[in-house]
């Protein structure tokens, strides 16, 4: 899909029942609706059915069509991540200047319908969720609004995630005027965000894998109990509640316990539901290792799970730095050649233009002035260390909101990086390839 703004207006297209799309697609029927556009069930000249997602560009104000295009053609690119547990993009288009993706098209509804019910296979869809998080996590992507919604069954059972349009987007301050006047839009779903993800602020701004694995834990405590673990949800007084009591990790465990086989989740549960983000369950696959498995509920293995297939961008050899994520999603630094025009091992980045790599995005208050430093140290080695030196106070300076790489923080004494390492700085997340 290309993301450039059509030179045109679009044009409003109301899909109707037996429409035919890009003389590919019929249209069968409405799936359901979101703030930007419809998801239709179509089916293809084959009989295939697929699920098709317009974006309404028409209804949009001009100011903001470029960051919702790109956004969708992020959605687009994630679902092409190979993976079994993520709904797979198929085809994109333009309807009258209105973008579309069409995407596979899961009989199965989604977890809802599974919430508190004692007989439903929890440990197959927790480690098929976590599955598909990790794919998006070794790929660069989070998907920030994880829930019991945006993850469907497929006509044999498995579960996938879908929704990727917060995971691919510049995500400024979590919220972006809406489109209807009222203030704004808050991405993702209160009660499944993280502490971190509410209250986003200077100096706690980065987005990491375990925003997700918040999400899972109170998603999963939902689908074992029937109920939020941090109170009910029905009014904005219950907002405030439920948010302060999410700060400090006050969640009902006695009603996990109380439970059909709730006693068997708290350790996975309670490794997720941890406020400090830093003492939080790390990783979708250390998680996969605490899903109970009991009775002829018993999923695979993480051994038997194919490993994930991480596409490779660097084709022509060296050491190269691919945004993953990012208002420049797709941009490759080539390390080698960046030292060969410095005259120096040692390259900078951050938003100064005095940087080697100038890391761009939406919203720069994330990103420091001297954010990170890579040295190639010896025979390709390379060294990521957080910060950089300040030659006008002659001492090393650390970056605000810190340099993360698979999670883990650096400090001025760093690591070295291996191949396919994600480094995330503020909303933007960088794959370190080396051949």
């Amino acid at each position: 899909m290309s993301t450039a703004v059509p030179t045109y207006i679009p044009e409003r297209y109301d899909c109707k029942v037996g429409d035919q799309i890009g003389g590919k697609y019929r249209v069968e029927s409405v799936l359901g609706q979101g703030s930007f556009g419809y998801v239709y069930k179509v089916s293809d000249q084959n009989g295939r059915l697929w699920a098709l997602k317009l974006l309404r560009l028409w209804e949009v104000p001009a100011t903001i069509r470029q960051p919702l295009i790109e956004r969708f053609d992020m959605e687009y690119r994630t679902g092409r991540i190979t993976s079994r547990n993520l709904v797979h993009s198929a085809d994109s288009g333009f309807l009258k200047g209105n973008p579309y993706i069409v995407m596979e098209f899961c009989d199965g509804g989604d977890l809802t319908k599974y919430i508190g019910k004692p007989d439903a296979p929890l440990p197959r869809f927790a480690l098929e969720v976590l599955n598909g998080l990790n794919d998006l996590h070794v790929n660069g992507k989070v998907h920030r609004d994880l829930k019991p919604e945006n993850v469907l069954i497929k006509h044999d059972g498995t579960a996938v995630l879908t929704d990727f349009g917060i995971s691919g987007d510049r995500n400024k301050r979590m919220t972006e005027r809406n489109i209807f006047g009222k203030p704004y839009q808050i991405f993702g779903t209160y009660a499944y965000m993280p502490p971190e993800q509410v209250n986003r602020a200077r100096g706690n701004s980065t987005v990491l894998p375990t925003t997700d694995l918040f999400s899972f834990g109170v998603m999963m405590y939902q689908m074992v109990t029937g109920e939020l673990p941090f109170g009910p949800l029905e009014d904005e007084n219950d907002l405030v509640r439920y948010q302060r009591r999410g700060k400090v990790a006050d969640w009902d465990r006695a009603k996990l316990h109380a439970a059909p086989n709730g006693a068997l989740w708290d350790r996975l549960i309670s490794r997720c539901l941890v406020a400090d983000l830093k003492e939080r369950i790390q990783t979708a696959s250390e998680a996969m290792t605490l899903v109970p498995r009991y009775g002829d509920m018993i999923a695979h293995t993480i051994a038997a799970a194919p490993a994930p297939k991480v596409v490779k961008h660097n084709k022509q050899g060296g050491a190269h730095l691919v945004v993953m994520h990012g208002l420049e999603y797709g941009k490759i630094y080539d390390l080698d050649a960046l030292c060969r025009k410095a005259g120096r091992a040692l390259l900078t980045a951050g938003r100064g233009t005095d940087n080697n790599i100038q890391i761009n995005d939406y919203e720069d208050s994330y990103m420091s002035r001297r954010h990170f430093s890579l040295e190639n140290a010896d025979a390709g080695k390379w060294m990521l260390r957080d910060g950089q030196w300040n030659r006008d106070s002659r001492s090393w300076e650390n970056s605000t909101n810190g340099t993360f790489v698979n999670s883990a923080e650096l400090d001025a004494k760093g690591c070295q990086l291996r191949d396919g390492d994600i480094i995330t700085v503020g909303d933007v997340k960088l794959k370190f390839e080396c051949n």
